[in-house]
């Protein structure tokens, strides 16, 4: 018989949250008792899992009791206050925040690859960064038989990373710039900021805050978690993150420098379809390439516009889409429990 968990979603009225609890029931997670937490001001609210309605209660170090899977994603401040009181009441948690992703002793996963790093956890599990995720997941079968150098990316970033009011504010400006309205952007770059841009019908270079190099907090954890995830210091990595009017799907222009030269296009194309989680669409000719519109609402990373560097025979161009709610949040959060039961 198929051992049945205990399993609590904080978080779980926000847009990753709900993901969560749709990945465990699309995957058919064997939950026992599934357990929804939020703030005091989402209490009180119902979620539908497997047709049946569950209440969503308040976020409490009391709520643990008995809990042996946590799925968070509620923010920082929280992961920082309730993680550690969930892993007290024996829970293996699994968190979405940035709270953890660069402490020593917290493995940071994605599963395509190293998923050996789950099971040296002490009680807290981190998901990387929805940008870092797919970009691995892409660069890991080229890093396995050439060696990696140099990575440096350009993201074109959806606002439903920014949350659900993000997306709102995306078709609020765009339905009073096309009616000729005033637009008065309240949310992005930043909700914490200030200074607020207009989103639609626009490119924002920020996402979160600048750091006292020049890059934003967004472009260095690409920096910090693409070396710990790949276990290697030495490789270098650039990033500019842009925010885009796209509602779901990061897309990524990457040029990496690996040590080795780059073999026959044929031949990396054939090493990325067999890559686990990636899925190679790459005919020029025939106009087909990744996009987001059609990336979103699946759970694999879609890699295309292969094309060796003109000048450097160690340089390869890719384009990388994948969700960012599904792969660069809830589908990978949940994988990591799968292989977690697994063992």
């Amino acid at each position: 018989m198929t051992k049945k968990y205990r399993v609590a979603v904080v978080g779980a009225t926000g847009a990753v949250g709900r993901e969560m609890v749709h990945q465990l029931e699309e995957r058919n997670f064997p939950v026992g008792d599934l357990l929804l937490l939020a703030s005091s001001r989402s209490a009180g609210t119902t979620l539908e899992f497997h047709g049946e309605s569950v209440l969503v209660k308040e976020a409490t170090p009391d709520q643990f009791e008995g809990v042996e899977i946590a799925l968070f994603s509620a923010g920082g401040k929280v992961s920082k206050m309730l993680a550690p009181e969930a892993v007290k009441r024996g829970a293996v948690v699994i968190d979405n925040s940035n709270a953890f992703r660069m402490e020593e002793e917290v493995p940071l996963v994605v599963p395509e690859v190293n998923e050996g790093e789950i099971f040296k956890h002490k009680g807290i599990i981190a998901n990387p960064n929805c940008s870092t995720i797919q970009m691995v997941v892409a660069l890991k079968p080229l890093r396995d038989r050439l060696g990696l150098k140099r990575v440096i990316v350009s993201t074109y970033q959806a606002v439903s990373g920014a949350g659900a009011k993000a997306v709102a504010e995306l078709m609020e400006e765009s339905k009073a710039i096309l009616a000729g309205t005033p637009v008065e952007a309240k949310i992005l770059p930043v909700a914490s900021l200030p200074v607020k841009h207009q989103i639609a019908f626009n490119a924002i270079p920020q996402i979160d805050v600048f750091q006292e190099n020049g890059f934003t907090l967004e472009e260095m954890k690409m920096v910090r978690e693409t070396k710990k995830i790949f276990g290697d210091p030495s490789i270098q990595v650039a990033a500019t993150c842009v925010r885009i009017p796209v509602r779901t799907g990061h897309s990524e222009s990457v040029y990496v420098e690996t040590k080795e030269p780059i073999p026959d296009l044929a031949v990396v194309r054939k090493w990325l379809t067999e890559a686990p989680g990636v899925v190679v669409v790459d005919q020029p000719e025939e106009q087909r390439y990744p996009m987001a519109t059609d990336a979103e609402g699946k759970r694999e990373v879609f890699v295309g516009r292969i094309r060796k560097d003109l000048n450097n025979d160690n340089g390869l161009h890719l384009w990388i889409v994948s969700d960012n709610l599904l792969k660069g949040a809830a589908w990978n959060a949940v994988q990591i429990a799968e292989r977690l039961i697994a063992r």
